[in-house]
């Protein structure tokens, strides 16, 4: 152990690595996130005590020594480290890269110099930005401090210790003749003047000058104050102040030598700059560049001579980054052009020394002048439509950044989106919203009605590109002067038409993975014979990877390019680059050329697997500067040529063995990938880009976390973010859980942390609340599962891990990289720890419990033998507390003015105090089938009601694709779990009013009662009623009670009795457990052994909770309630009903609102049944009853409230803060009715059977008004991607009464059966017919007992039809009774035609009427 002494007596301890020895000198923070090789050898830190803020430290290790080009190491910028000690978070053990040969930890020892780890960097860079720098020392443990003096660097001269004792000449041939003044050159300098042809001389800092000697001057970097080289200054005067001075170009030290020597002053920054996203601005040009930075004197402006200008001016704190002669060609700069580390933006500079003019040379020739730019009045904004798997609710949030940017302008806003359940589509945010389908036809009429004068298409996910590409074909856009704001369509159709991206890529010599665009399944089996197998296979225009895959023959092959050309036109056949790093960077360009990197991530899954499947970690982890900065640049390169305007991101194939890569693929729009890296930097990616798109500068737009540096620049991270998939592929029957290039993940998680394993374990535990982390005991160990990945891949690596597997075997068998196998067996070497103390948990040292909590382990995963509560408790006699750090984008540089916050246990102190009383409102987590973004709505909602009552308000949540977790909406953010631990621990540090869980869906109900005990003050309905709510036994009584009817039903726990109880009341019966969601585990009963094979899965489901079995009535029609209530007096009902009869989830129902079946008598019996039970249970807040009974808001929630146009949620949170509200009653509605209809995404699940039962299956839902339910049913089933039939309709039935249709019955075999003769002229079997597109739309009405999920493995005739009409995208109706809807709309809407009116001024919503 060792300790960080500061001068005003604050201490850090942490261990000691590297050399065991004491130093002192002046300690400094760098924010660069790679690059500590280079750092280290620096000559410029000379004497200086380093601190990295980004905490995860020596990942790739330290490359081998080896001679470069011109005799200069290849590797590092000098011969030796000068930091006298280096200071982080964490350093890694096991680096891992193909150029490392030994670990940093050992470099330090070989060069004596000590380092320490395990220190709160963030809290001592804060210290350093409030108190300015301050001098230090390191003292090891066992050392008297006092024998260890304060040394200050400043007062001596640290150029005479670091520079060459004797001239060198590097590159003897070159043509032009440079003299460097060494003050402590880096090599990379003398490296950037040798490429250029120079012949350099490299003299010591005092060596006398001659101008006859060189053509040109080159003065260097170096360490310490520039006043001590008064040598250096008259020897340099002699040749600049004279009447045609020879070139000269300084850098860093250089530059404030040169102003020294023209007259100007120079004086000591209060903490320098020091990093590798410092933004410059060049005076002439207004153009920002990104910096590498180290210095901590600076050149006063204001003492510059006449003839000279400031050249560069820093955009964050106002420096002067550069000088320049106004006539001669002098010229220094601040910052270091020759990168190393860092980015390259400059690197030209000098070209600029060598030939040519300075501002011509940083001018963008394209670039528009501002002025010219006008602004749009009305702004047409194309949404994303139903959520589906690929799509979901990332492009809600991206939608809503969007109108809030434009509103900032002044600008109005007509959006088009009709997903109901999203909080774009609410009041308050755009001016008009239509609920319509996104087809051409639809949105040319609103433009047809709505005259705006700009639209954007980057907005809405691959749905809204698609629809804009298509206007632009039509030219609608062009006949109606719409013009396309941010990337123009032509620069679109570059990236997403494979052919013309790869062209465009060659001409600025990049690669892309080899690769063959086919137009037929001929073309792509030749393109694979071309490639060489494996191949993977992929449609153009297509997202989230549909309809990929890869193929390891020409069967495989043919296969799936069949299926891909039913979505499709166009397949790319690639070269598979399987077990290549897939490494992402989102990348952001304005109408001015200025570019910037906003944040890369790596997969943690090899390429194969695509991006949305995989996990993902920002920033990279395991890339060296070289390899980051030349991926950086890269991009940049890219998107300029491209002529992209706005965001877009670009993906990597990078070989792990080399530095060679292939650019995979450009996203010219918002993509899910943005979402996540907007929330994992803090960077508002949709906002900015929308900004963009009205021809605003980056420079000028702020950073909106600090509120005083330009958004112009690259946020340094101090923390590192884990994204997790989640995926439910239980709810569907036979479908395949492998994963691969093709999306089928609904929805996602992003965990915090200050080490990887501690946001690794957050994240796997806020995908599925049941998973207690890491853990070995989910699956058992499997080879073949390990090579072919599954959903559950990580799970079966932990059991490996378990089982002994050592980190190579992994390697080979997985292709992850070994620096993450290796922090995955930390954490699986530490559970065996913990695990040793099982007998006796009080003998655990305190040292072990604190190390578990760093790993990311949970009270209930250290407390397997114990309870939570007492490990709980344990944890606080021993005060292992967690610690609040914000997420600031510029690693504690600047102060943050947002709060947006996360919990870790590798800190000392938090960043924040707790004074103010808040309102604690619990988000609904991750997305899942059933708790989509609906539940987010009601948060957003929620929150935004409370802001305007005038309370402070606490939101937590983890879901980076949703508005609830952008920062602008509350006051707090807490980006973490959602657990009874974290959700206590911050109620115990904020200690707020009280905390709202009814908004959150089922997620925060679970913890109400474990939160209840804890005297937690809840605000709502009473967590006791909630648990008479949820569990189904105290319901089922309870109806009984007050004496309302429900059918026959028992609780039980065992088989026998079951059975019983089923043959008295008569198959068939619903088998449900308690606490779940959107139907987990409920089914239908047919048989005895339907009723067997239920009850064992359930019980799997629950162990703590017995089932609940009731008699499942048939042919009944379901009715969905939704109310408010205070104190159990109900405020408000909305009622719905549903199309398809009882036994479809009321998620994957056709909902109707307001009711158009039900009579005067049911609905007063409807409302005496509400009244009842909200009295009975009192019930305060929202509600919802299928006639089944739910204290929380219900995913209809949003849907009766715009239809009916009554926030229902804005009066729940009243009603909860306990304020008077208006009773409003039973609400009647406008006069329009609403139909909302749910997005299934069957297209991407493989093999998954396409039947609705009492388990919800669909991923999202749209909805539409019109003047009936048919109008509205019409547009709402087009919204979700269906196509009305112009032609033939396949009618395939099981055991229904025969239909009285006009039909040509034809008995079909459905594939080719075996005959005897063989040249009979067969019939056309279906599959053909379907392979064809000979339908327009398929009927498949399944036999009557299939209500529920059927669990044999049988393969049917039925279930094949239905599974080709998704595979070959023919629109597929499977249930009677929208059958029936769907022939009433097509016998009274026959002719299509458009009207639109408006129905209410703050929306309109457009209406279609059809002739007779």
């Amino acid at each position: 152990m060792a300790t960080l002494i500061l001068e005003d007596g604050t201490t850090f301890k942490g261990r000691l690595f590297g050399a065991n020895a004491s130093v002192s000198g002046e300690v400094v923070f760098q924010t660069g996130m790679v690059g500590y090789p280079e750092a280290l050898t620096d000559p410029s830190y000379r004497c200086q005590i380093l601190t990295l803020t980004y905490p995860l430290q020596g990942n790739y290790g330290i490359p081998q020594d080896e001679e470069g080009d011109f005799g200069l190491s290849k590797w590092f910028e000098s011969s030796k480290i000068h930091a006298a000690a280096l200071i982080v978070g964490e350093i890694s053990q096991n680096p891992s890269h193909w150029s490392s040969s030994m670990s940093l930890d050992q470099w330090l020892k070989e060069q004596g110099i000590p380092g320490l780890e395990g220190v709160d960097t963030r809290s001592l860079t804060k210290k350093i930005r409030e108190k300015g720098t301050m001098l230090g020392k390191l003292v090891v443990d066992g050392m008297p401090e006092a024998n260890v003096p304060f040394d200050n660097p400043d007062q001596r001269n640290l150029v005479k210790e670091v520079s060459m004792k004797e001239p060198l000449v590097f590159n003897p041939s070159g043509t032009v003749r440079i003299t460097a003044v060494d003050c402590g050159i880096k090599y990379n300098q003398i490296r950037c003047l040798c490429q250029r042809g120079a012949c350099v001389t490299v003299v010591p800092w005092d060596h006398p000058l001659d101008s006859t000697d060189f053509d040109g001057l080159f003065i260097s970097n170096g360490p310490g104050d520039p006043q001590f080289c008064k040598e250096t200054i008259n020897n340099v005067r002699k040749v600049v102040c004279v009447d045609n001075p020879k070139p000269v170009f300084g850098i860093c030290l250089g530059h404030q030598l040169l102003s020294l020597v023209i007259g100007a002053k120079t004086y000591k920054m209060k903490y320098g700059n020091r990093g590798h996203n410092q933004p410059c601005i060049h005076k002439g040009t207004d153009r920002c560049f990104i910096t590498s930075q180290n210095h901590g004197f600076a050149v006063d402006p204001l003492t510059l001579p006449q003839g000279w200008d400031v050249l560069f001016t820093n955009a964050n704190d106002q420096t002067s980054e550069g000088i320049v002669h106004n006539t001669k060609h002098l010229f220094s700069v601040q910052f270091h052009p020759e990168h190393m580390a860092g980015p390259t933006d400059l690197v030209s500079l000098f070209d600029v020394f060598l030939d040519t003019r300075l501002t011509e040379h940083l001018t963008y020739p394209g670039s528009p002048k501002p002025e010219d730019f006008i602004r749009p009045r009305k702004v047409l904004i194309l949404g994303s439509g139903g959520l589906s798997i690929g799509q979901a609710g990332e492009f809600d949030y991206s939608g809503s950044q969007a109108i809030k940017a434009l509103k900032e302008e002044n600008i109005q806003t007509v959006l088009i989106n009709p997903n109901i359940a999203t909080v774009q589509t609410s009041k308050g945010l755009a001016d008009k919203v239509y609920f319509l389908p996104l087809t051409p036809e639809y949105v040319t009429e609103v433009i047809k009605n709505e005259r705006p004068d700009g639209v954007l298409l980057t907005f809405g996910g691959q749905t809204a590109l698609n629809c804009g590409v298509e206007l632009t074909k039509r030219g609608v856009l062009e006949k109606y002067a719409v013009r396309v704001l941010g990337t123009p369509v032509a620069s679109i159709e570059m990236t997403e038409d494979r052919k013309i991206f790869v062209e465009k890529m060659e001409e600025i010599n990049e690669h892309v993975a080899p690769s063959e665009a086919a137009l037929s399944v001929e073309q792509a089996v030749a393109a694979a014979e071309r490639l060489g197998y494996p191949v993977l296979v992929r449609s153009a225009f297509a997202l989230g990877g549909l309809g990929s895959g890869f193929a390891n023959n020409s069967e495989e092959l043919t296969s799936l390019v069949t299926s891909a050309f039913a979505h499709t036109s166009q397949v790319l056949v690639d070269k598979s680059l399987k077990g290549w790093k897939e490494i992402e960077y989102e990348v952001v360009r304005d109408t001015y050329d200025n570019c910037i990197t906003v944040c890369n991530m790596e997969n943690i899954d090899p390429l194969g697997i695509h991006t949305g499947e995989s996990i993902v970690v920002a920033p990279s982890q395991t890339l060296n500067d070289y390899e980051y900065n030349k991926l950086r640049d890269t991009a940049i390169k890219v998107i300029r040529h491209l002529g992209i305007v706005g965001e877009c991101n670009i993906q990597y194939a990078l070989n792990p063995e080399s530095e060679q890569y292939y650019i995979i693929e450009v996203n010219a729009r918002l993509s899910r990938s943005s979402a996540l890296a907007s929330k994992a930097t803090g960077y508002p990616l949709a906002y900015v880009a929308a900004k963009l798109g009205l021809g605003i500068p980056l420079p000028v737009l702020n950073n909106s976390v600090t509120n005083q540096t330009t958004a112009n620049f690259e946020p340094s991270l101090d923390y590192c973010v884990v994204k997790v998939p989640r995926w439910d592929l239980s709810k569907f029957l036979r479908v395949s859980t492998k994963i691969g290039s093709s999306m089928k993940s609904v929805g996602e998680v992003m965990a915090i942390g200050r080490s990887f394993e501690e946001a690794f374990q957050k994240a796997l535990r806020m995908v599925d609340e049941n998973c207690v982390g890491f853990d070995h005991t989910i699956k058992p160990v499997s080879d073949e599962e390990l090579q072919t990945p599954t959903d559950k891949r990580i799970f079966v690596l932990a059991a490996a891990l378990r089982a002994g597997y050592t980190v190579d075997r992994l390697y080979d068998l997985t292709k992850i990289d070994r620096w993450f196998l290796h922090k995955m067996k930390n954490i699986a070497d530490h559970e065996k720890v913990l695990e040793s103390y099982n007998q006796d948990e009080s003998a655990m040292p305190l040292e072990v419990m604190r190390k578990a909590k760093q790993l990311g382990f949970s009270d209930k995963q250290i407390a397997l033998a114990v309870t939570e509560l007492a490990m709980r408790k344990l944890r606080h006699d021993w005060s292992i507390l967690p610690v609040v750090k914000q997420i600031d984008t510029v690693a504690a540089e600047w102060p943050a003015q947002t709060n947006y916050l996360y919990l870790t246990y590798n800190g000392t102190e938090s960043d924040l105090g707790f004074s103010e009383p808040h309102v604690m409102v619990i988000g609904s987590g991750v997305y899942r089938i059933g708790s989509s973004v609906e539940f987010d709505w009601c948060a957003v909602g929620c929150i935004m009601e409370l802001r305007k009552m005038g309370y402070k308000t606490i939101m937590v949540n983890y879901n980076p694709e949703t508005v609830s977790t952008d920062y602008d909406m509350c006051d707090r953010l807490y980006f973490d779990e959602i657990s009874f631990e974290v959700v206590m621990d911050i109620y115990e540090m904020e200690n707020p009013e009280g905390v709202i869980l009814s908004m959150g869906g089922q997620l925060p109900n679970n913890i109400a009662m474990s939160l209840h005990r804890q005297q937690c003050r809840i605000l709502g309905t009473s967590p006791e009623f909630i648990d008479s709510a949820e569990n189904r036994f105290k319901f089922s009584r309870m109806l009984d009670t007050i004496g309302i009817s429900q059918p026959l039903w028992k609780e039980l726990t065992e088989i026998e009795s079951a059975m019983k109880f089923c043959e008295t009341v008569g198959y068939p019966c619903l088998v449900r457990p308690s606490y779940v969601l959107s139907g987990a585990a409920m089914n239908v009963a047919y048989t005895d052994s339907d009723l067997e094979k239920y009850l064992s899965s359930a019980v799997a489901v629950s162990k703590e909770y017995p089932v609940v079995i009731s008699k499942f009535i048939q042919e009944a029609k379901e009715i969905d309630v939704d109310a408010v209530a205070c104190d159990g007096v109900v405020m408000a009902i909305a009622v719905s009903e549903h199309v398809e009869n009882a036994g479809v989830h009321s998620g994957d129902a056709t909902l109707v609102t307001p009711a158009q079946d039900i009579n005067q008598k049911t609905m007063e019996r409807i409302k005496m049944i509400v009244h009842a039970i909200g009295q009975e249970l009192q019930v305060t807040g929202p509600f919802n009853l299928q006639l089944i009974f739910q204290i929380r808001v219900s995913r209809s929630f949003p849907f009766v409230s715009k239809t009916l146009g009554v926030d229902l949620v804005a009066l729940a949170t009243h009603v909860i803060m306990g304020e008077e509200v208006e009773p409003v009653g039973l609400m009647k509605g406008v006069g329009i009715v609403g139909v909302k209809v749910p997005q299934f995404s069957f297209s991407r699940l493989a093999g998954a059977d396409v039947v609705l039962g009492v388990e919800m299956t669909s991923t999202g839902e749209v909805a539409c008004f019109g003047e009936n339910r048919y109008e509205a049913y019409l547009k709402a089933m087009l919204s979700t991607g269906f196509k009305i039939p112009k032609k033939n309709i396949l009618l395939s039935i099981g055991s229904y009464k025969p239909l009285t249709l006009q039909v040509m019955a034809v008995d079909w075999p459905f594939e080719e059966e075996e005959s005897d003769c063989p040249n009979k002229d067969k019939q056309r079997n279906i599959l053909e017919y379907l392979e064809d597109h000979h339908f327009d739309m398929v009927i498949n009405l399944s036999m009557r007992n299939s209500g529920g999920r059927r669990l044999s493995s049988f393969v049917t005739k039925g279930y094949r039809t239905r599974r080709m009409a998704i595979d070959y995208s023919v629109p597929l109706i499977i249930d009677i009774k929208c059958t029936k809807l769907f022939f009433q709309v097509g016998n009274i809407l026959f002719h299509l035609y458009l009207t639109s009116r408006p129905v209410e001024n703050k929306f309109s919503f457009t209406t279609a009427t059809w002739p007779r």
